[in-house]
């Protein structure tokens, strides 16, 4: 009769020798579950976009475990662990820690605010851990030779590099030429990595820039802001916004009778749905660059929209359906893994090429990574808030190509 001693060993000699040659133990009753750990803002002034990011996951995650879950891993169910960043990069940095170390995620996401996600990517990194990055926007983010991450969304270069496209294609349409820029902005990362870019622009465009000005998005009175605004001549202003200080921005600019050829922002707070609610027809010819809009014409988005209206009474915006494309982005990389190992789960996300199913609702073809773990497909569209006889609402104007039929955007605003 065999010893138990020499049986442990034995299973011990064997198990050794599976993980010096790659070969993955096959999966026990108990693991059963893909556990997804997300960061995200679900207090401070970021939460609204948290939550809706949030709803968004929670919708795939459904739809993925009621269609079989992950048949690779033999019908393993995702599970979301989610952790409130509060919109702090030190909370952010240690729930992350949580999440690997006492949690055991096997996947990370979020964190939606750049100056969260930026440093979250070296806890990643550190322990090997694949993080799929939905939306935060700042170039540095894919700028680190780190091998676990990987943005779906645009980064903020390509964000100011179309909006600047858009106004120099609405002068020429127009026939309105513009000189005078003012840039006015939320002072965190996501806020300075656009208004970098946009002085680089304005510049190579031939623009002058007469404001511009941080602020901070906890700020209760944005007057002084407004007034700077109005005395500075600015025939354009552009905009970083979230959602709580985008709607005391519109509604004191409406209120100082702020005169401007355009107001283009930069989705985040603009694309809220507590934006338009809140502002009423205040905003209405606002300009807004977005990855996604409700009347965009791609299979599957009306039905994805419509769900997702019936569940939580408010419409996707773009930063949603890029937390929805990102559930299916990991679905897809954990069925062409078929194993919870991190290098190979890092090793199927890099190789994504996903082109249809029902995450692809976005505008842009497919997502697929870079070297540096940049989706090199995403793509942009820009929006005009306007009431065309239903109150106001989200209007798809920019590429031509892409502009709703029968609209012609309001260029000069007023």
């Amino acid at each position: 009769m065999i010893e138990k001693k020499s049986i442990k060993f034995l299973f011990a000699a064997v198990l050794a020798f599976m993980l010096a040659f790659g070969i993955s133990a096959p999966l026990k009753a108990e693991d059963t579950t893909v556990k997804i750990g997300n960061i995200i803002p679900l207090s401070g002034p970021s939460a609204s976009l948290g939550e809706q990011g949030k709803y968004a996951r929670e919708m795939a995650v459904k739809e993925i475990n009621d269609a079989g879950g992950i048949k690779s891993l033999g019908g393993a169910k995702l599970e979301m662990a989610y952790a409130d960043s509060e919109s702090k990069p030190e909370k952010g940095v240690s729930e992350a820690e949580r999440l690997i170390n006492t949690e055991k995620v096997n996947i990370l996401t979020g964190c939606w605010n750049s100056a969260v996600t930026y440093p979250v990517t070296a806890v990643a990194e550190k322990y090997g851990t694949p993080f799929v990055v939905p939306v935060s926007v700042s170039d540095k983010i894919t700028e680190q030779g780190f091998k676990t991450v990987f943005r779906i969304a645009a980064k903020d270069s390509w964000w100011t590099r179309d909006q600047f496209a858009f106004l120099k294609d609405m002068e020429k349409e127009f026939n309105g030429p513009v000189k005078k820029l003012a840039f006015v902005y939320e002072n965190g990362d996501w806020g300075q990595g656009f208004a970098q870019q946009w002085k680089k622009l304005a510049e190579k465009g031939g623009y002058e820039v007469v404001l511009d000005e941080p602020y901070p998005s906890s700020a209760t009175d944005l007057s002084p802001v407004v007034q700077k605004i109005k005395r500075s001549g600015a025939e354009v202003l552009m905009l970083v916004s979230n959602a709580a200080d985008a709607i005391l921005l519109t509604n004191t600019l409406a209120d100082y009778k702020v005169k401007l050829k355009a107001i283009i922002a930069s989705g985040g707070g603009h694309a809220d749905p507590s934006f338009i609610k809140a502002t009423g027809n205040n905003a209405l010819k606002y300009f807004d660059i977005v990855e996604w809009e409700t009347d965009i014409n791609k299979p599957g988005a009306k039905e994805a929209n419509e769900k997702y209206n019936k569940l939580y009474k408010q419409n996707l915006t773009g930063e949603a359906v890029d937390a929805y494309l990102a559930v299916y982005v990991i679905k897809d990389a954990l069925e062409r893994a078929g194993s919870l190992e991190p290098a190979k789960i890092k090793e199927a996300l890099a190789a994504t090429s996903l082109k249809d199913g029902p995450g692809m609702i976005v505008g842009y073809p497919s997502v697929e990574f870079d070297e540096t773990g940049q989706n090199k497909n995403a793509a942009l569209v820009m929006i005009q808030i306007n009431d065309i006889g239903n109150g106001p609402e989200r209007i798809s104007v920019w590429p031509k190509e892409a502009r709703r039929k029968g609209y012609t955007p309001v260029f000069p605003m007023k």
